[in-house]
């Protein structure tokens, strides 16, 4: 089966054109890291860039990659038309069965919905409620997105729900949906487990600094828990833009946090440093206003961290069953704050059994399987519905 995956070259997103070899985000690369070991799968990655850049030809021995150039004008203020297009022409060489666009945040999704080809999409964060939960303002990159979402959701021939949240959110867009989580990275399952102990307990908030990941609204609990008299190093992960008021209000608390010790700023960094301090590290605390699914929360649980989290989106349904987690409703951040404090006070532990259940849930292999499962069944109505028109 030849699959055609759309999705975005990371260089292009960050405008690192130097760079070698193409990048992926998390739930990308996870997932062809399982589809790329399917020796019944050929696939073909296809993403767009607006400078020209080194492109190999192949990324494994069934994964093809094209990269191909679209001028600045055929970006988003023309509605991603000229990736639109280019996507189209390519697809002519390749001939697949299936197109699958990764993400509404961009290009991908519409590109599927509009290539002419039997196709589907993945909703990685749903950028409606995004744009919703900011107040995005008329014209912005969020309100813009969140409309093409709109337009592509009801045109593709069905959707990959990463959460039962992002199916509720989903399903008036598009009857044809299937529950698929997002896989991890095979390294969070193969780097061993390590014994943690520590005298001074460190806690993680991961994610880029922006008002719905709620930074800000953390480090005052962290402020209040110092206040108290609990000894801890609160540790916020994540890019952060200084030109957003966002992340300057940001900077400000966290000049307080660091002058008293008690929390710090950490850039983002790959994935072999971020296992690595996933492993230093006792807890991991996610309370954002809107997440699709979580990745973050499956990745912490996976090393065997202690998890506190809100009730929001597909949150739950990664936390649901594992050892120790505990989540609040969104109003509770003071319940959270206080289940914080119990767990310092109490030698803060960790879980001994959530990795098994991660690694049983969103390992690769496991996520590429339910892939190929979708694409063959969707194949197979594909061709029926044609064959009685």
């Amino acid at each position: 089966m030849r699959v055609a995956l759309l999705t975005t070259d990371n260089r292009e997103h960050e405008r690192t054109y130097e760079k070698a070899s193409p990048r992926f985000g998390p739930a990308v690369e996870s997932v062809l890291d399982g589809l790329s070991r399917r020796n019944d799968l050929e696939i073909h990655v296809i993403a767009c860039t607006q400078r020209p850049m080194n492109a190999p030809g192949k990324l494994s021995e069934n994964t093809w990659f094209h990269l191909l150039d679209v001028p600045k004008i055929g970006w988003l203020r023309t509605g991603y038309q000229g990736c639109v297009r280019a996507i189209r022409k390519r697809l002519q060489i390749i001939q697949p069965d299936l197109v699958h666009g990764q993400g509404t945040e961009r290009e991908c999704a519409l590109s599927a919905a509009l290539s002419g080809y039997p196709n589907v999409v993945t909703i990685h964060g749903n950028m409606g409620q995004v744009a919703k939960s900011v107040h995005a303002r008329i014209g912005s990159y969020l309100w813009c997105a969140a409309r093409l979402e709109a337009f592509a959701l009801r045109r593709t021939g069905g959707v990959f729900c990463n959460s039962a949240y992002t199916e509720r959110m989903v399903q008036h867009f598009n009857e044809q949906t299937w529950r698929v989580a997002n896989a991890l990275r095979r390294s969070f399952f193969d780097v061993p487990l390590p014994d943690r102990s520590s005298s001074k307990p460190i806690i993680l908030t991961i994610g880029v600094v922006a008002p719905f990941k709620r930074q800000v609204e953390l480090l005052a609990i962290a402020d209040q828990l110092h206040q108290r008299g609990n000894h801890f190093e609160w540790q916020f992960v994540g890019a952060a833009n200084e030109r957003t008021p966002y992340a300057r209000q940001f900077f400000t608390a966290m000049e307080k946090a660091e002058g008293s010790g008690y929390a710090r700023h950490v850039p983002p960094m790959h994935s072999e440093d971020l296992i690595k301090l996933y492993d230093q590290a006792d807890a991991l605390v996610h309370a954002p206003s809107e997440e699709a699914f979580g990745l973050v929360v499956a990745e912490g649980l996976a090393r065997n961290l202690k998890f506190f989290g809100l009730e929001i989106g597909g949150v739950p349904d990664i936390a649901a069953g594992v050892e120790t987690a505990e989540l609040f409703a969104p109003d509770q951040t003071d319940a959270m704050a206080d289940a914080i404090e119990r767990w310092l006070g109490g030698g803060f532990p960790r879980p001994k059994n959530a990795a098994s259940e991660m690694r049983s849930r969103y390992h690769p292999d496991v996520i590429a399987q339910r892939h190929l499962e979708i694409y063959r069944d969707h194949r197979v109505r594909v061709r029926a519905v044609a064959s009685q028109t």
